[in-house]
Parts: C-alpha cells; structure tokens; sequence
C-alpha cells in the first residue's frame, strides 16, 4: 500500500449525486449502463457508464443517490463520453456494489 498525504487526498473531490436517467449500453466491451447523474448547484447533471448490470437494472438505479469523482477530466468509453467516475466495490465475485451514503443527503454533498 502506497501512503499518500491528507493534501493529495483532498484533490479528488468526490460528490454524492442523484441518478435522473440509466439505460443499457449494450455497444460497451463488458456489460454497463449509462448514467445521468444531478450533483446540483454548480456541478449540475453528469454522464458515466458503469458495470453495474450484475447487481443492478436501469430502471433499480433511476433515483439512488450515488458517490462519484467529479473532477477527472471526461474519458472516451466507446461511443459515450464519460465526465465522472461512480465509485463501488467488489463483491466476492468482482461484481461492482455502489458505494452509496446511508441516509439521504444532499445532492453535490461533497466527501470529507
């Protein structure tokens, strides 16, 4: 394990956004769903796609709030351009679980 100092820590922001709109991408390499996701305030709605489908539906996601890094710059996934990262862990098989905050906050809540 590499240690990093509380000032590169810092640099990630990471927010906590409520999915407005989730559809299949089925044209992605490995399974995902694309998602639309309202930070507020000044960040407003961004897009990803994620490879959720083992766990997840669109239709389950539409609505959850979710953490995600909001300040990497956008990255091509095939024909989707990508403007956050969702952040999620592995479950025992590998199958990404969404890390989510356990009551409701607001939306473009930043993690401290």
């Amino acid at each position: 394990m590499t240690e990093i100092s509380f000032d590169d820590f810092i640099k990630v922001d990471v927010r906590v956004g409520r999915v407005t709109r989730a559809e299949p991408y089925p044209e992605a390499r490995k399974p995902a769903i694309k998602l639309w996701i309202d930070f507020g305030g000044d960040i407003g709605e961004r897009k990803t796609s994620a490879q959720l489908t083992v766990h997840y539906t669109p239709e389950m996601l539409v609505g959850r709030m979710v953490c995600a890094v909001v300040n990497f710059p956008p990255r091509q996934i095939g024909k989707f351009m990508s403007e956050v990262l969702v952040l999620g862990m592995p479950d025992e098989d590998g199958a990404v679980v969404l890390v989510t905050p356990d009551q409701d906050v607001p939306a473009g809540g930043r993690l401290h």
